[in-house]
């Protein structure tokens, strides 16, 4: 399938109530748990996903958009979660979750962004010039890998317990 705004935009607005539906009011198992040393719990996963709404995607575009001479995106700290999301529970997260999503898709949608624009590029500490088309496709990309992460990551849970059929359920074994 070829970029769509639109197309992205249902998937980034469905994020947050996703993440509501499956994780508030759930026992603190399933939200705090991990796969193991060095990897996320869902908490984890949401908190991550709030720095990225804060610090990357609508700051990023902004960048691209500016036109100005310096195009250069900040690096994103992929772990910065650990530290903003210290004291607090899954409710906020999830609250403030769904109010900068809120917010940036606001954002997003006042551009009215054009070919031209999604053309425009910035420059990626590490990968060099990227399109802002290309961008927005990967904040719709990374919101379904961490979807698919936490579903991974909770269903993991129950590895031992399915017994024999296990088998049948690849995102055990996989």
């Amino acid at each position: 399938m070829n970029f769509d705004l639109n197309k992205s935009v249902e998937i980034l607005s469905r994020t947050p109530v996703l993440l509501e539906a499956l994780l508030g009011g759930l026992s603190e198992e399933w939200i705090y748990n991990n796969e193991g040393e060095m990897t996320w719990s869902p908490f984890d996963v949401v908190g991550h996903l709030i720095h990225g709404d804060r610090t990357d995607w609508i700051p990023r575009m902004e960048i691209i958009l500016s036109g100005g001479p310096d195009r250069k995106f900040e690096p994103f700290d992929r772990f910065a979660q650990f530290e903003a999301s210290k004291g607090k529970n899954i409710r906020q997260l999830l609250d403030e979750f769904q109010s900068l999503r809120s917010n940036n898709l606001r954002i997003l949608k006042s551009k009215n962004l054009d070919t031209r624009d999604l053309a425009k590029t910035g420059i990626h500490p590490e990968f060099g010039e990227v399109r802002l088309d290309q961008l927005l496709a990967t904040w719709t990309t990374h919101d379904l890998s961490h979807i698919a992460q936490i579903a991974r990551v909770m269903a993991r849970q129950y590895t031992r317990e399915v017994g024999p059929w296990i088998q049948y359920l690849p995102i055990l074994n996989r």
